[in-house]
């Protein structure tokens, strides 16, 4: 893993799978890629989620791995007629694909011999030049072509995964995140305010959220930004800001 000093690594999230759009899948991956490669300093930009057609699986990814330093799919690698990602992605990268011997070793690991039928090979087909991904839990691997990270979809398989690529990638310098409780306050109450705030530090996100919790509304506040000493001078402002403020009966 190498630290891009001062340079924004990037990165997008394409979901393949009828399930997911359909919502008999609830998607579990997005939310632990997005933690996971914040804290390796790389900025998650656009998430998308398409269904089980080539044809859209190959232009989603067409743009993506154009637009961002890296793409991560999840879903559409496992051995029915259905998972087309593998040859989705080599046609999308322009690469020939087939069963490779290197994830066949992998997968003899779990499978006895004869248990490796036509199916199941299915999940040995690599685009030519791909770097493989480990999978302690199934053996069946994913890999990594260019910039395209290709895993799977089930979470605790694709988690590991992401646990073994993590050391490939390039990062960025890590995001520096300050929370702020604004307590009862109703956001309408600063709103105007905190805008003109984050007009003043532009090197800073600034981001209020409200939530519901025992029995009434309470507002935090959320800071990020790579410069710690720029993030610290805009927290000092917000609280500043909240200070000179009263709550009011309005929830928002």
């Amino acid at each position: 893993m190498s630290e891009s000093v001062g340079e924004s690594v990037t990165a997008a999230i394409l979901v393949i799978g009828d399930e997911i759009l359909s919502g008999r899948t609830k998607d579990k991956n997005i939310g632990h890629i997005a933690e996971y490669v914040t804290a390796l300093g790389i900025d998650l930009r656009e998430v998308r989620v398409v269904p089980d057609v080539e044809d859209e699986i190959v232009a989603a990814v067409n743009a993506l791995r154009a637009r961002y330093t890296y793409l991560f799919t999840t879903g559409g690698i496992g051995p029915t007629h259905d998972d087309i990602t593998a040859d989705s992605v080599a046609r999308a990268l322009g690469r020939a694909i087939d069963v490779d011997p290197r994830a066949v070793a992998m997968m003899r690991e779990r499978y006895a011999e004869g248990e490796l039928n036509a199916a199941r090979l299915r999940m040995a087909r690599i685009p030519e030049g791909a770097a493989l991904i480990e999978n302690p839990i199934s053996k069946a691997p994913g890999f990594m072509v260019e910039n395209v990270i290709v895993m799977a979809g089930v979470p605790s398989i694709m988690q590991a995964m992401l646990d073994a690529v993590a050391p490939r990638l390039r990062t960025g310098a890590r995001m520096q995140v300050e929370t702020l409780d604004a307590g009862g306050l109703a956001e309408g109450s600063y709103a105007e305010a905190l805008g003109a705030l984050a007009g003043d530090h532009p090197g800073v996100s600034i981001g209020s959220y409200p939530s519901f919790t025992g029995g009434g509304f309470r507002n935090q506040i959320v800071l990020r930004g790579r410069d710690p000493a720029a993030v610290a001078a805009a927290a000092d402002a917000v609280r500043a800001l909240l200070s000179g403020l009263t709550s009011d009966k309005a929830p928002i």
